[in-house]
């Protein structure tokens, strides 16, 4: 379908992570951006792909769009499943982009995934300027949190206001998810509270990404991207961490900061849609 260059292009993002996917559709005109609507839908051990459709139906279905009104469908994380996208972009340079979009203060984005956590620098354009990433053990990740509290019979929902709770939180002492774990299970039979638990492991957890933030310059005003932003405990964590280490970095969450790296892949793919349609007219010329 050509394009208007003039005009709004309309373009989805979708993210596909290791326990959820996320799917948006925005609207990117010459001199702003919005989004129409977004969705996240947790996998659950079905087929990423087939979540990934379900879930970019339901949302054009709700925002009244048909397929063919999209210029673009741009796929990020573990998209490049997805068969029947446009084009796919890296993962570090989506939760950039949307970042930015949902902060414009913002030059890092801290993305606390379900396996592992990075943060991302990056301009004013959304241009990656390097990035940290954590190794391989997962005990920073939001799978590692979510085994915690199924050990501990509550819900991902409810471990921010019980964390919030805490009157002495139990420090975790291994970095490592397994023995973190069993540290877990002894603070249970020694009769410590679950918010005092969930306190500890937040900011075991909050440690791990400031240190990361540190490494990768200590960005003036960090967004918190993926699940782990609507933690209200564990964004307690890190902003108190950021003062006890007296680092200069205010630490920031957005209602949509699950569906940043889908917000970016939009953006990025309504541009290369411009970019497409510009050649192909320079080549009518």
């Amino acid at each position: 379908m050509p394009i208007d260059l003039s005009g709004p292009v309309r373009a989805a993002g979708i993210d596909v992570g290791s326990s959820a996917v996320k799917v948006v559709v925005m609207e990117d005109a010459p001199t702003c951006a919005r989004m129409i609507g977004g969705h996240s839908e947790r996998i659950r051990r079905r087929d990423p792909a087939a979540v990934a459709k379900g879930a970019f139906d339901d949302l054009l279905s709700s925002v009244g769009l048909r397929p063919d009104e999209l210029a673009y469908v741009a796929t990020t994380g573990e998209g490049e499943n997805v068969a029947w996208r446009t084009g796919h972009f890296y993962g570090m340079t989506t939760h950039a982009r949307g970042a930015l979009f949902l902060d414009p203060e913002a030059r890092a984005a801290l993305d606390v995934g379900a396996l592992h956590t990075r943060a991302i620098l990056m301009d004013e354009r959304g241009k990656v300027l390097g990035y940290r990433m954590t190794s391989q053990c997962a005990s920073g990740s939001g799978q590692f949190l979510e085994n915690i509290c199924r050990y501990l019979g509550v819900t991902l929902e409810e471990i921010g206001t019980l964390s919030l709770q805490a009157d002495a939180a139990e420090k975790c002492s291994s970095i490592c998810a397994v023995l973190a774990e069993t540290d877990v299970i002894n603070m249970v039979s020694r009769g410590i509270s679950t918010p005092n638990i969930l306190k500890g492991i937040h900011d075991s957890m909050a440690g791990r990404c400031l240190r990361l933030l540190a490494s990768a310059g200590a960005p003036p005003v960090v967004l918190v991207t993926g699940g782990l932003a609507a933690d209200r405990g564990i964004m307690a964590s890190m902003r108190e961490g950021s003062i006890e280490m007296k680092q200069k970095m205010e630490i920031r969450s957005h209602e949509h900061s699950v569906l940043a790296g889908a917000i970016g892949a939009a953006l990025w793919g309504a541009f290369r849609a411009r970019r497409i349609e510009a050649k192909r007219l320079a080549g009518a010329r």
